[in-house]
């Protein structure tokens, strides 16, 4: 509703004008007068203009309505020691009909048992990132793909900048340190410059001997973050989430382009950038069958 029709209901209501002669001034349907009325709580004639002085009927109260009792509420202590170790709702509710004659359908079983586990989200922190200052990256497996005679799972090799979500992506055959060193050369490249540090996991062709504070990194890979002048910043042993932005491209690429699928070795690439994008599709590099460049 208009602001002046609004302004103009809220006025006749305050001097006690009866709902038949707001309709008449301004047009406006009468239960949307009898609306606002019931909001400001003015007094309002429900007939015509010389009814003043008489009220709408009060409405009925709303009944309170609560949540209906659950069938396994007399059992909840000795279903919330169940779920306490770890069983499911069909063993629960299995026991439940041979121990206390349960009478009642599995479904209230299992909504009970839902509701027992419902737990509080995993809270994380953000850790925000200047343009160019942080890269991501990671290694991750392929699908099956068509080579001498067989199939084998490629390697897929992923930078991701932390604070813009660009990715460099390529696919190889070998996983060892001279080709981790040399497609973070690519990398460089892609992106036109080297970071200021870079994210990765603790494996081995990165890092040699995992530490919190002093990670000894393979010879060959830190000299060549030192000729870049990048500093490595390996993740603690089983925490992947503060590598989260690459983690999530490897696993978006792997459930969208490559999930289920067999493929021949000319046209995996075409496959993950497919899935990517064509954003992502511009950093995007394939290598030969053979490994080389």
């Amino acid at each position: 509703m208009k602001s002046h029709l609004r302004i103009t209901i809220q006025t006749l209501l305050a001097r006690g004008e009866s709902q038949h002669e707001i309709h008449r001034r301004t047009g406006v349907d009468r239960k949307t007068i009898r609306r606002y009325a019931r909001l400001s709580n003015s007094p309002m004639a429900t007939g015509s203009a010389d009814a003043d002085g008489q009220n709408p009927p009060p409405r009925p109260p709303v009944p309170e309505t609560g949540q209906a009792r659950s069938a396994c509420e007399p059992h909840r202590e000795w279903i919330e020691a169940q779920v306490a170790l770890g069983r499911n709702a069909v063993a629960i509710y299995q026991d439940l009909v041979e121990q206390f004659a349960f009478a009642h359908q599995y479904n209230s079983v299992k909504r009970f048992v839902r509701r027992l586990k419902v737990r509080d989200p995993e809270r994380f922190d953000v850790l925000e990132s200047e343009p160019g200052e942080e890269a991501q990256v990671d290694w991750g497996r392929g699908a099956p793909t068509r080579r001498n005679n067989g199939y084998r799972r490629p390697y897929l090799f992923v930078m991701t900048l932390k604070y813009s979500g660009k990715s460099f992506r390529k696919v190889v055959w070998k996983a060892d340190q001279r080709t981790w060193a040399r497609l973070h050369e690519e990398a460089f490249r892609s992106f036109g410059g080297a970071v200021s540090y870079c994210v990765l996991d603790n494996l081995k062709t990165g890092v040699i001997h995992p530490d919190l504070y002093d990670p000894e990194l393979n010879p060959l890979y830190a000299a060549l973050l030192a000729h870049y002048g990048v500093v490595a910043d390996p993740c603690r042993v089983a925490d992947p989430n503060r590598k989260g932005t690459v983690e999530n491209a490897i696993q978006h690429t792997q459930g969208t382009a490559l999930k289920g699928r067999r493929l021949r070795a000319g046209k995996h690439a075409g496959r993950h950038r497919a899935s990517m994008g064509a954003r992502s599709a511009r950093c995007w590099r394939c290598s030969p069958r053979s490994g080389r460049t």
